[in-house]
């Protein structure tokens, strides 16, 4: 009987846990491997939620270095290569007047990917040490950096728009660098970091250290 939950307390204290499926909460003890409602795997927490977020933070954290670091576009004109960074494709749109788009850039390829690291790696220390801080308003930082790290992948229109600062010319080449492979995997190491993990564990960690 998929009976109502008792407010103040958590699912696994009430011997329920929710199906992720058709999001129908059943008995921990009766029904282990399976929901009974409509047969998808269950479990009370995503498995290794903490140390597969953790994973890939790390993968992110290291690859961000290069991803900012590197030229993310050369542009080849007349024999000559000009290799162009994040950052120096956001002064250059700065000196070309246009300002909008380089903070969107700015925000975008830079502030949201850091953000969204050290969001996700504070909550998850904050769940490891029990620190006793607001679980609402972790979640809520949760999913506010969840939903805006998903607009990272708006670099590749960045990549487009450093191009089209540039004056064209009869010989003209653009291929990407370096960079544009380690931003590829940190907006998809922090996507599937999110993805992976448990919020479920924030009220845990809150309910454990009481």
């Amino acid at each position: 009987m998929n009976k109502p939950l008792i407010t103040g307390m958590s699912a696994i204290q009430q011997d329920r846990q929710l199906c992720r499926v058709c999001e129908k909460h059943s008995s921990i003890t009766e029904n282990e491997q399976c929901c009974p409602y409509c047969g998808s795997p269950i479990s009370p927490r995503i498995k290794n939620s903490q140390q597969k977020t953790w994973a890939l933070l790390f993968t992110a954290f290291i690859f961000i270095f290069p991803a900012n670091l590197y030229p993310i576009t050369y542009l080849l004109k007349n024999g000559t290569r000009y290799p162009d960074t994040i950052f120096s494709g956001i002064v250059s749109l700065l000196s070309s007047g246009m300002s909008g788009i380089a903070f969107i850039v700015f925000i975008a390829s830079i502030v949201v990917p850091i953000l969204k690291i050290v969001a996700l790696a504070f909550i998850s220390l904050a769940i490891h040490f029990k620190w006793q801080f607001n679980p609402n308003k972790q979640l809520i930082a949760f999913t506010l950096v969840d939903w805006i790290g998903r607009w990272s992948v708006l670099d590749l229109f960045v990549i487009s728009i450093m191009v089209a600062v540039f004056d064209k010319g009869n010989f003209l080449s653009v291929y990407p660098g370096i960079a544009a492979t380690s931003f590829t995997v940190v907006v998809i190491t922090t996507l599937f970091a999110a993805q992976s993990f448990d919020t479920r564990l924030i009220w845990d960690a809150n309910t454990d250290a009481r």
